[in-house]
């Protein structure tokens, strides 16, 4: 299902712009590769990370937040399901 792409992170990124969060890709030294300002609804990715970190990072956070995706795309809604029923550890 996760293909670790430049595509498939477009994707990603499409869908999260779609949602209530918005996401950014900054230079830092995040000790999970990522930071979360839930208050503020941003994501922020460390941007040296390889496309394959970006995609891990991005899928840890959607564990950890709900998107509002009354805005989503059929596309984006269906990649979100798949994404939120992935088995942990999957």
């Amino acid at each position: 299902m996760i293909k670790y792409t430049t595509q498939f992170l477009t994707k990603f990124e499409d869908m999260i712009a779609e949602s209530d969060y918005m996401l950014r890709y900054e230079k830092g030294n995040f000790k999970s590769g990522y930071c979360l300002l839930r208050d503020q609804k941003i994501m922020i990715v460390n941007k040296f990370y390889t496309v394959e970190g970006k995609i891990n990072a991005l899928l840890e956070i959607i564990k950890n937040v709900t998107l509002d995706g009354t805005r989503f795309t059929e596309k984006s809604q269906k990649l979100y399901h798949d994404l939120t029923q992935q088995p942990q550890g999957a």
